[in-house]
């Protein structure tokens, strides 16, 4: 048999020139201890923490493939909850940089993330257009609640209730009692998309951003009121509804729900408007942690900042404008006024400033500092962070711009790249500046200012580089001073491509003027200085009847292929400029070709998608291949090989075998178009760029690349896809309304339930061995040594049943209730029997427990009709009712130490509180007297 082809994997080597995406939020993080310095931002499928002060990275929060679509701290500034394209949250400790949780229950883009004030629960909100509520500590869902028909915008909690305000796309703001689970009151007051929300004034008031520049402000009152029994029977019956029933309020409508005697009601009632500047929707809202103040901004670069009057605030501006209005009636002799003086909405929310930044802001936080400043961290489009502090002493307070984070990459896309000769220095270029950046390090060595560039190379000797701009110009950098040395007219139209000749003495570029010109490196003296300096000279043209998009020269610079807009591929001899070939076969413009390195080949990518190979003596089509999912951008051949490169609009880099004709590798990184890519001059990198604002490196290593197992990976991910999107099993006696299960069927689920299974067999299997061993020992009379299972001998010769427990206990917690879900009945029985075994022993009581009750859910009627298990259930009754109050015992006696210990230390620390304050007082005494003593000698 003949060895098949060897190819080596290429793998993604590092991640860089983004600052931070503008998919997601940005958000304050407490980092060593500070907090108001350390900012985190979505960076693609990573979460990047930022140093403010010294504008440098200092934590990396690495994701898996999914692009991160939302962010939210924890209250206690310790972990972070990242949601994903995919609906996966990932909780993230600070600390270590690691992901701890892991939570699997959206089907879209989580778009929503938000902790209550303890950090105890999560709740997340999706593309799905569900909400999703999670038990952090627990690790595992609580319950999805359905309602909202369109993508969820912004999810808040109360503090004092156990209640949860939702609002989303489809115009409603939602109100949903989390005791029973289910929505007792709609918004129905917005005439459009509810695009953000924040509680205000100790959560007494709810104020909605839409798509006007109007900011509604709802007043909110919680009435917790017990029913007189003396109470007239038609007052009892008004406003009583179904349980479970939902009622649609207009703008100040109340909902009263009389299903318990212990009712509560919630009034919400619209008390105005407050008007933005901006005429555009909002796209965040939010506060400071405090709730003192609240900004938004729309989708321009301005910033809105209000200061949110607190109870105190309020009643001294009430306390002078009633001294006010009594002089007033003084003055014109008439009767003191009664308390009928009110606020206005405008002066219990006041505009402070407007916030200008430097671009169009994607997401802002707040945050108030302990000196009084509050401190705005904003993530705007172009790949920028800006840090504002606005010091709210001053008599007019302004926004003062303190940190600007840019250096890491552009502001705009780049549009070409280039390798220099010795694979250290790769040149980045896009519509406003040309960085060159340290291979090996990832650093950017030189920012040169530049027109917007289409294309570009590195001279011989990689001391200066050539950039072509959209406008038709040439500019020559030194590297060495990063400074523009030349600019040189070259096209009346924009330069396309540029091509570096094999002997390395001039270049060709091609130009949406219809021409193809040839140049020469020369040598000037220049004016400044006694040195000469390189300089471009223009030595021929070639005029054509259509627009050149991409040129290449052959090998022995004999041929020169140019792609032109009537989707052919002209060839040309360099020499005479005579036509030799055309290349016809694309239904649409070529975009990008290579010709590889023994000049035989010449692949062609076109906006058609596909990818020609031809050959370059006969121009005979060898083969053509459909290489992307949109169209192909741009192609280059691995030196020394008939490998080459592909990078498409649709996000993927590809790897072809142009003798086999056959796709070798996929390079999946990039979440958007891939503009261009370059490959070192070795063959060992490729570096590409995207729309995403991000460069990625990939570095070939030395692991061996076999088809047949790739083809065999990609059909398992198929596979594992397709079952994640296959319908979610249905929980017996459960209607599908507004509450459901939180967590969903994924493949990680369907493995741990197949390896319950598996413990169970293996269990049943070594039962049976047992039973049949001591039957052998009994007929022999003597005792013969039962042969161990390598599984448990494994795991340190346990028995059958304690392996199946060690399996459970391996069972995400998060993941727990669906693995059961999918797990067939037949196994269901030998199950509880085995929960009954280790609740009696004491092991694992709460996780037993919850896994028993979710079994008797979801099984009840074929667990009650079952005889064999009615003694089960019965035995599991006494134990786990007197193993639950066991541990219940142990929990309130650890508590009651605990508040004991705290109540002891608190003590202490008043003693010692006061203590210092008395010796600090009797110094002060003894240096005052001291002083006086002074001045009487003096005197």
């Amino acid at each position: 048999m003949g060895l098949t082809r060897q190819y080596l994997r290429y793998e993604p080597a590092a991640l860089f020139g983004l600052v931070a995406s503008a998919r997601a939020g940005v958000a304050f993080v407490a980092l060593r201890g500070e907090r108001g310095r350390y900012v985190a931002v979505p960076a693609c499928e990573h979460v990047f923490v930022w140093d403010t002060r010294k504008g440098e990275k200092v934590l990396i929060l690495k994701g898996l493939k999914q692009e991160v679509s939302c962010l939210c701290p924890s209250p206690d500034g310790l972990h972070l909850a990242v949601g994903y394209e995919d609906g996966a949250i990932r909780v993230f400790n600070l600390l270590s940089g690691e992901s701890t949780i892991t939570f699997n229950g959206h089907r879209a883009a989580v778009t929503a993330l938000q902790y209550d004030h303890l950090g105890g629960r999560l709740v997340s909100g999706s593309k799905d257009t569900e909400v999703i509520v999670w038990d952090v500590i627990n690790e595992s869902g609580l319950y999805r609640l359905r309602g909202h028909k369109d993508v969820i915008t912004q999810v808040l909690f109360l503090k004092e209730k156990n209640l949860l305000v939702t609002c989303a796309k489809d115009t409603l703001v939602k109100w949903w009692d989390l005791d029973t689970q289910h929505c007792f009151k709609t918004l129905v007051g917005h005439r459009a998309e509810v695009w953000g929300m924040a509680l205000l004034s100790k959560e007494k008031r709810l104020i909605t951003g839409s798509a006007d520049s109007e900011l509604r402000v709802w007043d909110l009152s919680y009435i917790q009121e017990v029913k007189d029994p003396d109470e007239p029977e038609s007052k009892k019956s008004k406003g009583s509804s179904s349980p479970g029933a939902e009622e649609n309020t207009e703008e100040d409508e109340t909902l009263e729900l009389d299903e318990h005697p212990e009712e509560r009601i919630v009034k919400c009632s619209k008390v105005g408007s407050v008007m933005r500047e901006g005429r555009d929707r909002v796209v965040t809202l939010g506060t400071d942690r405090m709730g003192k103040f609240l900004a938004c901004h729309g989708t321009d670069a301005v910033l809105e900042v209000f200061s949110v009057l607190s109870e105190e605030e309020i009643e001294k501006k009430l306390e002078k404008k009633m001294k006010k209005a009594r002089k007033k009636a003084k003055q014109n002799s008439e009767e003191e006024p009664e308390r009928g003086v009110e606020l206005s909405l405008q002066e219990e929310i006041q505009r402070v400033t407007n916030v200008k930044a430097s671009s169009k802001i994607k997401s802002f936080d707040l945050i108030l500092s302990p000196k009084g400043e509050l401190k705005m961290v904003l993530l705007l489009q172009n790949n920028v962070i800006e840090l504002y502090n606005l010091d709210l002493s001053a008599q007019v307070p302004q926004a003062v711009r303190v940190s600007r984070i840019t250096i890491g990459g552009h502001r705009s896309d780049v549009r070409t790249l280039a390798f220099s000769s010795d694979n250290i220095a790769i040149l980045s270029a896009a519509a406003e500046s040309v960085k060159i950046w340290n291979r090996s390090t990832l650093q950017c060595i030189r920012t040169m200012e530049c027109e917007y560039a289409l294309c570009s190379l590195f001279v011989p000797g990689d001391r200066q580089v050539i950039v072509g701009t959209k406008t038709g110009k040439l500019q020559l950098y030194d590297l060495a001073s990063g400074s523009l040395i030349e600019t040189v007219d070259a096209h009346d139209g924009a330069v396309w491509s540029i091509a570096l000749s094999p002997d390395q003495h001039g270049f060709v570029t091609g130009g949406a003027d219809k021409c193809v010109k040839f140049w020469e490196f020369e040598l000037v003296k220049d004016e400044s200085s006694v040195q000469k300096r390189l300089s471009m000279k223009h030595v021929r043209i070639l005029q054509l009847d259509e627009d050149v998009l991409c040129v290449r020269y052959s090998p022995n610079q004999k041929l020169l292929a140019v792609s032109l807009l009537d989707c052919t591929v002209k060839v040309f001899y360099v020499d005479t400029l005579k036509f030799f070939l055309s290349l016809y076969g694309h239904k649409l413009p070529v975009l990008c070709m290579d010709i590889c390195y023994d000049g035989t080949l010449i692949a062609t990518g076109s906006a058609d998608r596909n990818v020609k190979i031809w050959g370059l003596d006969f121009g005979d089509c060898h083969r053509s291949l459909f290489a992307h999912d949109d169209s192909v951008m741009y192609l280059q051949f691995v030196p020394k090989s008939h490998l080459f490169f592909t990078a498409g609009k649709d996000s993927k880099i590809k790897q072809w075998d142009a003798d086999k004709f056959e796709h070798v590798q996929t390079l999946e990184g990039h979440h958007q178009e891939v503009w261009c890519l370059a490959l070192s001059p070795n063959g060992d990198y490729v570096v590409s760029a995207s729309h995403d604002k991000s460069l990625r490196l990939w570095e070939r290593t030395r692991e061996p690349l076999i088809l047949e197992e790739e083809r065999e990976m990609q059909r398992e991910a198929e596979y594992e896809e397709s079952v994640a999107k296959e319908e979610q099993p249905v929980v017996a006696g459960e209607r599908q309304g507004e509450t459901g299960l939180a967590g969903k069927k994924t493949i990680e689920t369907i493995k741990a339930a197949e390896r319950i299974m598996e413990a169970i067999e293996l269990y049943r299997e070594e039962m049976a061995k047992l039973k049949e061993h001591n039957a052998i020992c009994k007929a022999a009379g003597k005792e013969v040594p039962f042969p161990v299972n390598p599984i448990l001998r494994a795991y340190g010769n346990i028995t059958p049943s304690a392996y199946v427990l060690e399996v459970f206990k391996k069972v995400k917690s998060s993941e727990l209730e669906e693995s059961l879900l999918v797990l067939p009945f037949s196994y269901v029985p030998d199950l509880l029997r085995l929960f009954n075994e280790y609740i009696q022993l004491g092991s694992d009581v709460e996780l037993l427990c919850r896994a028993l009750l979710f079994l008797l859910k979801i099984h009840f009627g074929q667990i009650t009709s079952n005889q064999m298990l009615v003694t089960v259930i019965e035995n599991l009754k006494k134990t786990t009712i007197s193993r639950v109050s066991e541990a219940r015992d142990v929990l309130g006696f650890n508590m009651a130490g605990l508040q004991f210990l705290k109540r002891e230390i608190e003590a202490k620390d008043e003693v010692t509180f006061f203590a210092d304050a008395t010796e600090r007082f009797e110094e002060k005494k003894r240096k005052r007297k001291k002083k006086e003593k002074m001045v009487l000698a003096v005197l």
